[in-house]
């Protein structure tokens, strides 16, 4: 590598050193077709790149090129005008190429500036211009995509970051091209007043110096100037070509060879029209001799390419047909069939129109509203919602399923409302009698024409999609530690990991591994705690994982480290929070009833005992239906996680609060106190 580094910098210091000192006409020679060469090898390579970036060194490329021919033109133009000979390359290009004839030559001369300066140069210079202002005004919406693409978990940081360089080195590029182009066009500027002084001048010192008649003169330094001009404008026009290839070049999966052969020949029937346009062309004056090979030649070729292409596509789907049965036949193919989706809702045909956009239903993007509003609720992204329709189903029920399980299920009425009384019934309200799926409460399904009497009853109303869509997320959120997971925790963990590297390292893998930080999770979300404020529940977990492992004692430390949030959560601002109690007795009772095994501390109270208790609790419940709060056991620390292990099962509606988890300026007013008798 550092050899090839040196090669170039020694290969610049040669050129800058061109247009101090003489060279001999044998080395300008070979340098003339050294020239030639490397244009030609540019222009080759610019045909194969497949997109601009993997050519990204081009506009450097472009400006050493053009510095090279300058000092070739310098090198020759003194040589002329010194000797009256500039070596074998450019005499030859002035008798052989232009016939020796100075009237052809400068013609061919002209020709070949005019092709570059007017229309290669001209377009690309503008092209160029055009791709770097619309690359720049490109890059804040290409940012924008990269992010959001990201914060879908479509592509990881370092996707993002790969594509966020090669954004920045597109608009590097196509700046430097903007520029690199200039350079081309006044080449073809310097090229034209270089011939005119060789021409000029040349003829002057040969007549006044040299002692050459016009005559002799003119010839001499004419073919001279005009094969130096020739000789100096064929790797000029081949690089403006590849300038052009270049800024024009639109990113591809191939070189351009193969796309244009792919799209020139795309559409084979065309090429027999054309041959069969150009035969009768042929049926004029102009004849058959030029027309009649071309018209078979395009004829005969659109006829095997269709027919190639035929059987390529019959080749192509008999592998296809027979990948499809290997498939079908190897035990990967039954391996696919044990995947199961995390959520999945199933809905009878009738319910079609709620999923079905072109009918109106917009199921989808409640569910996307749905699974938004539980990651700002609960600190956790829900798996996506796997919605399809199920002919066993009846037509207008659906069911909600947790990792392959039915855990809910309701029916609906499309064309119908569903009407929640207030507490007062109003019997002109007809209709038919359910229950609101998601709270189970009494309700009726009413008409069109019932919808707006039943609301100026006082009545609840809403549609179909707003029933199921709040059943949706009752579900979710009340099964939405089923669906945390270690994979889960891990990309929870990875994206704290993101600002908090420290407190992350603090607690994983050591002292505690995911599985570990998974339970203690999932204990919180399990008692429809929120885990958004994840930092806070890492520092008490990297605070107390050095004294025990016990997910169920970690769990009550963070608790108490969330208090505010328990606080916020069950306390309504300006009202006292009503509780239930336990006795000392009960209490005492529950603590000597724990059990500490190896594998954690259980609850094993005996059974007379637990019913008893139970009965009670279910009195006290009863006596809570007026009010408009969710029932909540207040207790000490000691025992809390013990008095939900005996309430959970039966009472899943109820909390376990202690008297840490609230904070000090609360108030709490006791409705009742449960006994152990």
């Amino acid at each position: 590598m550092k050899n090839r580094d040196y090669i170039v910098m020694f290969g610049v210091i040669l050129i800058v050193m061109m247009l101090i000192i003489p060279l001999p006409s044998s080395l300008l020679s070979f340098l003339i077709i050294l020239n030639i060469s490397l244009a030609l090898v540019i222009l080759l390579v610019t045909l194969n790149v497949s997109e601009a970036l993997e050519f990204s060194v081009f506009p450097s490329l472009l400006l050493i090129m053009t510095l090279f021919r300058i000092g070739l033109n310098v090198s020759t133009t003194r040589l002329i005008l010194t000797k009256g000979d500039a070596g074998q390359v450019i005499a030859a290009f002035g008798q052989f190429v232009v016939g020796g004839n100075v009237i052809v030559g400068l013609v061919v001369f002209m020709i070949l500036i005019i092709v570059q300066f007017i229309v290669i140069t001209k377009g690309a210079e503008r092209v160029a211009e055009v791709a770097a202002r619309f690359t720049l005004d490109a890059m804040p919406g290409k940012q924008m995509s990269i992010d959001a693409d990201m914060n879908a978990g479509l592509i990881n940081d370092q996707e993002a970051k790969k594509r966020r360089e090669k954004i920045t080195r597109e608009a590097d590029f196509y700046g430097a091209m903007d520029g690199a182009s200039k350079f081309v066009k006044g080449d073809a500027i310097a090229s034209m007043i270089i011939v005119a002084i060789n021409l000029i001048v040349g003829m002057i010192i040969g007549m006044a110096q040299l002692g050459m008649p016009l005559a002799s003169a003119a010839q001499n330094f004419s073919l001279l100037s005009v094969g130096d001009g020739i000789v100096s404008q064929i790797p000029a026009l081949l690089i403006s070509t590849a300038t052009g290839i270049v800024v024009t070049r639109s990113s591809s999966e191939s070189n351009m060879g193969k796309e244009v052969s792919d799209q020139l020949l795309a559409f084979p029937a065309m090429l027999v029209v054309a041959g069969i346009v150009i035969f009768i062309l042929g049926l004029t004056p102009i004849g058959m001799i030029a027309t009649l090979p071309i018209a078979l030649l395009m004829v005969a070729g659109g006829l095997l390419i269709r027919r190639n292409r035929r059987k390529a596509v019959q080749t192509i789907t008999q592998d296809q047909d027979k990948q499809r049965e290997e498939k079908f036949k190897s035990q990967e193919n039954v391996i696919n069939l044990l995947h199961m989706d995390p959520v999945e809702f199933e809905f009878g045909y009738a319910l079609v129109p709620l999923a079905d956009s072109s009918q109106g239903g917009d199921l989808l993007d409640r569910i996307v509203m749905i699974r938004r509003q539980l990651a700002l609720e609960l600190g956790i992204v829900l798996p996506v919602v796997r919605i399809r329709d199920n002919i066993q189903l009846e037509p207008n029920k659906y069911r909600i399923k947790i990792n392959g399980s039915e855990v809910a299920e309701g029916e609906l009425m499309l064309d119908h409302y569903l009407a929640m009384s207030p507490g007062v019934e109003d019997d002109s309200i007809k209709g038919m009698e359910t229950k609101e799926p998601a709270f189970g409460l009494k309700a009726l399904w009413i008409d069109e024409q019932t919808k707006e009497r039943a609301e100026m009853s006082g009545y609840t109303v809403v549609d179909p999609p707003s029933v199921v869509s709040t059943h949706l997320t009752e579900v979710l959120r009340r099964h939405a530690y089923e669906l945390v997971g270690r994979q889960e925790v891990r990309q929870l963990v990875d994206h704290l990991k993101e600002q908090y590297p420290a407190l992350v390292e603090a607690v994983t893998p050591e002292p505690l591994s995911i599985g570990d930080v998974q339970k203690v999770l999932v204990n919180l979300l399990k008692e429809k705690l929120s885990i958004r404020k994840l930092p806070v529940i890492f520092e008490t977990l990297a605070d107390y994982a050095q004294m025990t492992k016990d997910p169920g004692l970690l769990t009550e430390y963070v608790r108490q480290s969330l208090s505010r949030q328990i606080t916020e959560q069950f306390a309504k601002q300006g009202e006292s929070l009503k509780v239930l109690t336990l006795s000392p007795d009960l209490e005492r009772k529950i603590s000597e009833s724990v059990q500490k095994t190896e594998h954690g501390n259980f609850l094993a109270m005996d059974t007379g005992s637990t019913t008893r208790i139970l009965k009670n609790l279910s009195e006290a419940v009863e006596k809570w239906a007026d009010m408009d709060s969710d029932p909540v056991i207040l207790c000490s620390p000691a025992v809390r996680m013990y008095v939900h292990q005996l309430t959970e099962r039966y009472f899943p509606n109820i909390y376990v609060l202690s008297y840490n988890e609230l904070e000090t300026n609360v108030e709490v007013q006791s409705i009742g106190v449960l006994n152990a008798a």
